[in-house]
């Protein structure tokens, strides 16, 4: 729905900018917008999508924070793993680490192809 809606939006912005038919169709164009936009129904919806997201606003900063906490908190786990990794394995045997993820990768791209 979001994408017609862009889609329709992206239609009409684009005949304003590239209308040959000058300054009084614009104005008429213009006046239709701000009649559409200012219609009683249109302004009942605004008003019901700003409360709804008033009211749901707490659940979403919880929830982004809550992911973010995720997010953070494995990233960091990661950073310390690695480093501990690569401080107890040699040099030869991160290379044949990294070469054999490498050829898995291109196994599993391979496979998904077929």
């Amino acid at each position: 729905m979001k994408g017609k809606i862009l889609f329709v939006a992206g239609l009409g912005v684009g005949y304003v900018l590239g209308t040959r038919a000058g300054r009084e169709r614009y104005e008429q164009i213009k006046a239709a917008a701000a009649n559409l936009w200012n219609a009683p129904v249109v302004q009942q919806r605004v008003d019901d999508v700003q409360e709804f997201v008033k009211e749901r606003a707490p659940e979403v900063v919880e929830f982004v924070a809550d992911g973010a906490k995720k997010v953070a908190a494995q990233v960091s786990g990661r950073n310390s793993t690695a480093k501990k990794s690569t401080s107890r394995t040699s040099s030869g045997s991160k290379s044949k680490s990294s070469s054999s993820s490498s050829s898995a990768a291109k196994k599993s791209a391979s496979g998904s192809n077929s």
